[in-house]
């Protein structure tokens, strides 16, 4: 096949128009080419009046046309090239394997692919996930929107489907993919029931409802093929002879022998974060970022990115990507923008205040959010006072979030309400009294309160400083973003892990053999397609190494990447 890359039509082109315009680009005759396949449609919106549909198609030559002589003729042509080799290649499958069994600690994206494809290769994974089923921990996570009780095992952050069930369902990413792994994870989301679109559309997304039934459905594809999935299962020590894994311990008691482990924490296992550097696992603190969550009506940034096509059932709903680098040095960007969505309560801990966004596969909610962050070091967040240029304590960033989600549970009156403010005041330094025309979505509610007061602020104050200097500077890019009666709700803590858990080349932990740190919460993914791409490729270097594999594809310098956040 052959690959027209950046094959551009009018939005509103008509449904039979991709055929024409693929045979003018190859310059072929209609009987010479017998299909096309479309297999990435973007848009480009930077002339709202003149917004254009951007193609990659995979074209299927009729039999007798000379695929290499059509290729030759646009040897210097960098859009058109043959079609590659997209499809998954394990390993790596073995019939009855009978050797130690692998456990995967976590079920959120980075774990469940891991299992999967540690499934799929016949290796019969035992899965620990110290929340509920995803059904049950749904039930658990309405409970405190609005009921406003916590149950600290079960809710956002833990349980079935990670963080990532209670979000945008977001399926695009930054990472650099060579090996078209993110692929892999489109066709199993497919395969589980999401919509074949996801396959094509430059950001695809699901959305919380239909990524529960997803889940369930993978779930059941690894137990059928031998693995073994156990909830409220929490691990609480890891045991370590020799500078090598020989088991996990258990809350109930019990032990598990075996010799690898996969570690696909999510970013908030706070305490099992703080049980590995017990152990002496090696890790370092690492950036993240904090601030506020943002909310506008969605009309407002439809228009302001898409004009008089705003509407656009093929463009749906807006979303946008902005930076500021304010004078006091601080970098504040948008983060995790949710279209058409939800500002939802994020916490796992008693008595603290997270925010997260969520959006529905329909993204129809009235209002846009976005978390508005400010990126920090670990020189920021140090607690020992030093400024010697020593080594941060890992676990110092986790003490500081906690820090800020307090005072947010305090400034909210209690009750898991959020204090927040106007943006209009927020600019000005003022206090609101009472909203707009924009009605904070977040579940249990908003208290207006004061977000900046001296010795008691929600946030840092160079952080206080650096969003109030970027709202009217990102109005320049979207008109309204500054809009007085847009509301800030506070805080958003967890935009990615605080810390690092360090990996070698080889995917395992630099100081203990057979730990193999993973996903978001060891600092290497940010988002669903990241992590479920490392999780993919963590298990297969752990295949490689049970199997005694020496020519493993993965091994080729990866492993100490940094995921960075989406």
């Amino acid at each position: 096949m052959i690959r027209i890359n950046e094959l551009r039509l009018p939005l509103n082109h008509a449904e039979d128009a991709l055929r024409p315009a693929a045979l003018a680009r190859l310059k072929l005759a209609d009987a010479e080419l017998a299909s096309i396949h479309v297999f990435r449609r973007g848009y480009d919106a930077r002339k709202r009046s003149d917004i254009q549909l951007v193609y990659t198609l995979d074209c299927t030559l009729a039999a007798g046309v000379d695929e290499a002589a059509v290729l030759a003729r646009f040897a210097g042509d960098h859009q058109i090239r043959p079609t590659p080799d997209t499809g998954y290649h394990f390993l790596a499958q073995v019939g009855e394997y009978a050797g130690p069994r692998p456990v995967v600690v976590g079920f959120g994206p980075c774990g469940l692919f891991a299992a999967l494809i540690l499934a799929q290769m016949g290796l019969r994974p035992i899965v620990l996930e110290r929340g509920k089923a995803v059904r049950e921990r749904t039930q658990d996570t309405w409970g405190l929107w609005r009921e406003q009780r916590l149950h600290p095992e079960s809710n956002v952050q833990f349980g079935e489907g990670g963080a990532g069930t209670f979000s945008d369902g977001k399926l695009y990413s930054q990472i650099s993919d060579p090996r078209h792994l993110t692929r892999k994870v489109l066709q199993e989301f497919v395969k589980a029931g999401a919509p074949e679109e996801i396959l094509f559309v430059s950001k695809p997304h699901i959305g919380t409802f239909r990524l529960v039934s997803m889940i369930i459905k993978m779930r059941a594809d690894i137990e059928a093929l031998g693995g073994e999935i156990r909830f409220q299962q929490k691990m609480t020590d890891l045991v370590i002879e020799d500078g090598a894994v020989r088991g996990v311990q258990l809350e109930s008691g019990e032990q598990i022998g075996t010799t690898h482990v996969v570690i696909a924490l999510g970013h908030s296992a706070r305490d099992t974060f703080q049980m590995l550097h017990a152990r002496g696992v090696q890790m370092e603190a690492k950036p993240f970022s904090i601030g506020y969550r943002i909310e506008h009506p969605q009309s407002l940034i439809d228009a302001a990115r898409f004009g008089p096509n705003a509407g656009n059932e093929i463009l749906g709903a807006a979303d946008y990507k902005l930076v500021h680098h304010a004078k006091n040095g601080r970098s504040v960007y948008s983060f995790c923008m949710c279209p058409g969505g939800t500002v939802v309560a994020a916490t796992s801990e008693p008595e603290r205040v997270v925010t997260n966004g969520m959006s529905q596969y329909s993204r129809n909610e009235r209002n846009a959010n976005a978390g508005i962050v400010v990126g920090l070091t670990p020189e920021d967040y140090r607690q020992d006072g030093k400024r010697d240029g020593s080594p941060v304590n890992p676990l110092d960033g986790m003490a500081f979030q906690r820090i800020w989600e307090s005072r947010a549970y305090e400034l909210g009156g209690g009750g898991y309400l959020a204090p927040g403010s106007l943006v209009g005041d927020f600019i000005k330094r003022q206090v609101s009294k009472q909203f707009g025309d924009i009605e904070p979505s977040y579940k249990p509610g908003v208290t207006l309160t004061n977000l900046q007061a001296k010795g008691s602020g929600s946030l840092p104050t160079y952080c206080l400083e650096a969003i109030r200097e970027a709202l009217p500077a990102f109005a320049r890019q979207i008109r309204g973003f500054d809009r007085p009666d847009a509301v800030l709700t506070g805080v958003e803590t967890r935009t990615s892990s605080p810390l690092r858990i360090n990996r070698g080349r080889d995917y395992q932990s630099l100081n203990v053999r057979g730990l193999f740190p993973a996903g978001e919460g060891a600092g290497y993914a940010g988002g669903i397609m990241s992590a479920g791409v490392d999780g993919i490729e963590v298990a297969e270097a752990l295949a490689a190494d049970l199997l005694g594999l020496s020519e493993a594809p993965v091994l080729q310098g990866k492993g100490a990447k940094a995921g960075g956040q989406v």
